[in-house]
């Protein structure tokens, strides 16, 4: 039997939401402060997936100028009804403290990958919402509820009927479940099969004691009880597991009739140690008789690396090169910017035929305008190199290639100059909790140089770079760097102050003029390459 291995969303690929239209199956994802905001990643076999397009691509759709590190675009909900696509996504404002700013919107099209309508705004009561479509018609958001008081913060679940002629929520939000004893209860999907109203709920903290649970009711408003070996997934009870951190996910049926479910997961360098490709999305078989409560088909509740497919055609996509050489006018669908969209203004695949020039903006340190683009880091061991043409003229002025977390996190390759201009100096940054420190003893000097050429050998914890002056020709730069601290379980417990941390490492290029100046960048190609495959 054909086998699906885990996990089939690399690197940062959260909180998924999967729905079957015909023979096509989509799966959604949270993207927090990257922009365009939720990845649609396509199959027709569950084995093989190709990202696809994204949902939020215009500032009237999503705005995210200012907002923190790991908000933004939190837990989408994709639903498909009566030849509609419905999402539903919380565009979070503030979350580190006790007030949760957390507004939520409905965005609709008629083709998934054409464009969306702009969003009707819901509530702004909690997050993870999604929407409910009834056999009746009646359509019902269902989310949880914030609660501040007293430092409980999860209030349980919400369900309200939403209006698509008034396109606004109506009634009252009533409490539907206040959790299991997981707690942390969040995420809600409903499903309605043989007579009940099933819900998937996502408990125990997105970290390592997180779990997918199950309950269910003859009545959409309740009571629930819940799943008899509950939780249906997680990785909670089992440390030495590849995958961990499992939970938070959502059921589909194949044309075929069986049933799969699909949530997220973290593969850690170490024993329960950090996940430098974030959290990614994983596949179980689920056996789901009549009457009965669904169970994972290989039995228990821990996810597998390899799991039996569907009896459906296969389906391979072709295989993506890895050196993007910017010769479209179009940026290649992997990379994304930080908080607001690739304009004219700071990034041109035009100006230049060949070359993609970026014009400096703000520090790396900014929540509002950066000049960067970046992709996900989807392997445990990965090369990432670009060629770089650059005459800086100010020691304010900065480009290169950058290994990314948030806005405290990163290393940082590259060139800038002295006062005068006078020499070009090829730098190294590392900055860890806002702390920056500059590891060469001596900065190299390329005056002369033109094109300059620069890698980043990423190998689970151990990041070396190197530059080159002719390609291939590499040379070490800098010792070896932590590169664990671009995860979300290095930042989010910092100092023991918990603080949002829901992303994963990236890798691309960037360009600053401290300045104002908006001195431009030429790159010529940039390269993302695996250099040993996963083992899972």
């Amino acid at each position: 039997m054909r086998k699906i291995k885990n996990p089939i969303l690399r690197g940062f690929n959260p909180d998924p939401s999967i729905i079957r239209v015909g023979e096509d199956f989509y799966i959604a994802t949270s993207t927090f402060e990257w922009f365009p905001g939720v990845q649609i990643h396509h199959s027709k076999d569950l084995i093989n997936w190709k990202l696809v397009g994204r949902v939020l691509t215009r500032t009237s759709q999503l705005n995210m100028l200012g907002v923190p590190d790991s908000c933004g675009v939190w837990a989408p909900c994709l639903s498909y009804d009566k030849g509609t696509f419905y999402l539903v996504f919380s565009n979070v404002k503030s979350f580190d403290g006790t007030w949760k700013d957390t507004p939520n919107y409905l965005v609709t099209t008629d083709d998934i990958l054409g464009e969306w309508s702009d969003p009707i705004h819901l509530n702004s009561s909690g997050f993870d919402g999604s929407l409910f479509h009834d056999e009746d018609g009646r359509k019902w958001y269902v989310s949880m509820l914030v609660d501040h008081r007293k430092g409980k913060f999860f209030g349980g679940i919400i369900l309200q009927e939403y209006d698509p002629k008034l396109k606004r929520l109506i009634g009252k939000a009533e409490h539907i479940f206040e959790g299991t004893e997981l707690g942390i209860t969040e995420g809600p999907h409903i499903y309605k099969k043989d007579g009940y109203f099933y819900m998937a709920l996502a408990e125990g903290g997105t970290e390592y004691n997180h779990a997918f649970t199950l309950v269910r009711s003859k009545s959409l408003h309740g009571p629930f009880e819940i799943h008899p070996q509950n939780p249906l997934v997680s990785s909670r009870n089992n440390p030495e597991l590849k995958l961990q951190k499992a939970g938070h996910g959502d059921l589909v049926q194949t044309q075929n009739g069986d049933w799969y479910a699909v949530f997220l997961v973290g593969r850690p360098l170490t024993r329960r140690g950090r996940c430098i490709t974030g959290r990614e999305t994983a596949i179980q078989k689920v056996i789901w008789e009549k009457d009965e409560w669904p169970v994972l088909a290989q039995g228990g509740n821990e996810p597998s690396e390899l799991v039996d497919a569907p009896q459906l055609e296969e389906f391979p996509f072709k295989k993506e090169p890895g050196r993007d050489d910017f010769d479209t006018s179009f940026l290649n669908i992997h990379f994304q910017s930080l908080r607001l969209p690739v304009t004219e203004e700071w990034l041109s695949l035009k100006e230049r035929p060949g070359f993609l020039r970026m014009r400096g903006k703000e520090s790396l340190s900014s929540f509002h305008y950066q000049s960067l683009i970046a992709r996900r880091l989807q392997h445990k061991h990965v090369e990432a190199s670009t060629c770089l043409e650059f005459e800086p003229d100010y020691f304010q002025q900065m480009a290169g290639l950058v290994c990314y977390y948030n806005t405290s996190h990163y290393h940082y390759l590259h060139l800038t100059s002295n006062d005068d201009g006078s020499q070009k100096l090829l730098n190294l940054l590392s900055c860890d909790q806002f702390n920056i420190t500059e590891p060469l003893e001596e900065m190299v000097d390329l005056t002369g140089e033109k094109r300059i050429f620069l890698k980043a050998d990423f190998n689970g914890a151990d990041l070396q770079f190197y530059y080159a002056i002719k390609e291939g020709e590499w040379i070490k730069i800098g010792p070896v760097l932590d590169g664990s601290i671009l995860s979300d379980d290095y930042v989010q417990y910092l100092n023991n102050r918990y603080r949002p941390a829901f992303t994963g490492a990236f890798v691309g290029i960037a360009c600053q003029d401290l300045s104002g100046g908006q001195k431009h960048a030429d790159f010529d190609w940039f390269e993302y390459r695996e250099v040993e495959i996963d083992k899972y």
